[in-house]
């Protein structure tokens, strides 16, 4: 085993010296000036203290792989999809401040297989060499009846046996000839049930739910029913969706060709952000996320714990013709734990979590004060109020005062703070309106004040008369809401902070 260990190792460091440019320059190419990680302020404290911890739930490496058609047996090409070795994502993730990231590999018929048997070696080595990065096994699951999702498994013992168990039982692509029998939602339910069975659950969310969006609210492979149904079914596995999807390089330059697999699928013009063709992301984020009073508001407005992450999607930098930032270039979401591979997944399960683009802000803050006292309220959490009661709010906000990837300095122009009424679960499960849900206070940079690094903003809600929720968005634009996206602007000059919620419980 110890032989074949060094095999992986030596072969990996080969790999990996094939892109010099890329690790010596984090991808930025020659018209960037490379600057340091960028990472929180605090991620050099004590690993036992929770903090804000930067990761990527959504990356894939080499064993994302191409298959050969030609033959009667579909024959996989390694690195036909995504070209990386997974040690190089996790050491360009630390490059740009990440503490933790999920290798989310995906394929075609027998996938399982190169999963476990050549994905899950290469990570257990990757976590040897980059130690300082918590590196979870997870699936880009084709996912029955709908889009892909991330399936996130806990790092433990039989990790790679469970994951092996889900992708051979349930991916939609999985087998050849293709089974429609495997592509139905039912057969996602039915792989939610047997997650559930599992002593340690993984972790479900759905990937760029509205890629495939034809318009605003005409949803394509996946639908909020569908969503409804995964976390009616498991609501403890299937917590989530992309807020802001990968692929989001789309408008830079790269000296080289794009890959043959790109322009074959692509063309060769303009790609939209996100790779939405038919109806576009909104300041980078899905339209399900965007939109006030839109679908996730409709979640939210059920009492469901639902939330948002954000990811880079990598498969090829964009420097090398492709369409991605590296993880932790671009997007980040931010989870608040412990730096331990247990407390990052419950506290992502528990939405615990900001997400952000260009490194917008690093940390985020909310404490309340209501009749019963003063408390930090964690996000995806819940503050009790008596009825008609007032509940002062003081927001707490890191605004970086260093240069992101892109060389910028970005500042946060504008905070909203979104409001919305919880009433119960919807009759109608396509239901994607909520029209309680409003922008209640905008705060512009004369509304806050400074406290070291902290900006402040207090704020005192008005008489909360029945539950409900909050949730907090920012950006450098002056764009009162985020406008659909057109192919050519500069991710860097469209960014974006959301936080996930806090419930609002009325107490006796």
């Amino acid at each position: 085993m110890r032989i074949e260990t060094l095999k992986l190792a030596s072969g990996v460091a080969a790999l990996i010296a094939c892109w010099p440019v890329a690790l010596a320059h984090g991808g930025a190419g020659g018209d960037h000036e490379i600057v340091a990680p960028v990472s929180g302020p605090s991620d050099t404290s004590d690993h036992g203290a929770a903090r804000w911890l930067a990761g990527d739930h959504h990356i894939h490496s080499r064993y994302s792989v191409g298959f050969d058609t030609s033959a009667e047996k579909p024959e996989p090409i390694i690195g036909g999809d995504a070209i990386y070795p997974i040690p190089m994502n996790a050491m360009m993730a630390r490059r740009f401040g990440l503490s933790w990231m999920v290798a989310t590999d995906h394929g075609g018929p027998g996938h399982s297989k190169i999963n476990h048997d050549r994905a899950y070696p290469e990570l257990v080595l990757s976590r040897e060499l980059v130690p300082d990065v918590v590196q979870f096994f997870g699936l880009e699951l084709n996912t029955p009846g709908a889009d892909h999702s991330s399936v996130i498994v806990p790092v433990g013992d039989g990790e790679a046996q469970r994951l092996r168990s889900i992708e051979a039982s349930y991916d939609a692509r999985e087998v050849s000839p293709a089974d429609p029998r495997r592509n139905t939602e039912q057969k996602m339910i039915a792989a939610l049930r047997a997650m559930q069975r599992f002593e340690q659950k993984p972790v479900v969310i759905a990937h760029h739910p509205s890629r495939s969006a034809s318009a605003p609210g005409a949803y394509g492979l996946t639908t909020p029913a569908e969503l409804r149904a995964w976390n009616d079914t498991a609501p403890d596995i299937a917590v989530g969706m992309e807020g802001a999807p990968g692929h989001q390089a789309t408008a830079e330059k790269p000296s080289v060709a794009r890959p043959e697999a790109y322009t074959k699928y692509l063309g060769t013009g303009p790609i939209a952000r996100g790779v939405y063709f038919n109806y576009p992301t909104m300041g980078g984020f899905d339209q399900m996320t965007a939109r006030v009073g839109g679908f996730w508001d409709s979640m939210l407005g059920e009492g469901r714990r639902w939330w948002i992450t954000a990811n880079s999607d990598s498969h090829v930098h964009w420097s090398e013709g492709g369409l991605d930032y590296w993880p932790g270039e671009y997007s980040k979401t931010y989870v608040h734990a412990r730096k331990d591979p247990a407390s990052i997944l419950k506290n992502l399960r528990a939405g615990n979590v900001f997400v952000t683009t260009g490194d917008l802000i690093s940390a985020l803050e909310i404490t309340a004060q209501t009749s019963q006292g003063r408390m930090v309220v964690p996000i995806g959490g819940t503050i009790r109020a008596k009825r008609g009661e007032r509940i002062r709010l003081t927001i707490r906000f890191v605004d970086p005062d260093r240069r992101n990837a892109h060389g910028d300095n970005p500042q946060v122009a504008r905070v909203d703070l979104i409001r919305g009424s919880v009433t119960g679960k919807v009759s109608d499960t396509s239901s994607d309106s909520n029209r309680s849900a409003r922008v209640e206070k905008r705060f512009m940079r004369a509304d806050w004040h400074r406290e070291k690094q902290h900006s402040v903003i207090e704020h005192t809600l008005g008489p909360v008369r029945s539950a409900g929720y909050i949730r907090l968005r920012g950006t450098n634009t002056t764009e009162p809401e985020p406008r659909p996206d057109t192919g050519d602007e500069s991710a860097w000059d469209d960014l974006w902070f959301y936080s996930n919620p806090i419930f609002l419980e009325l107490t006796r």
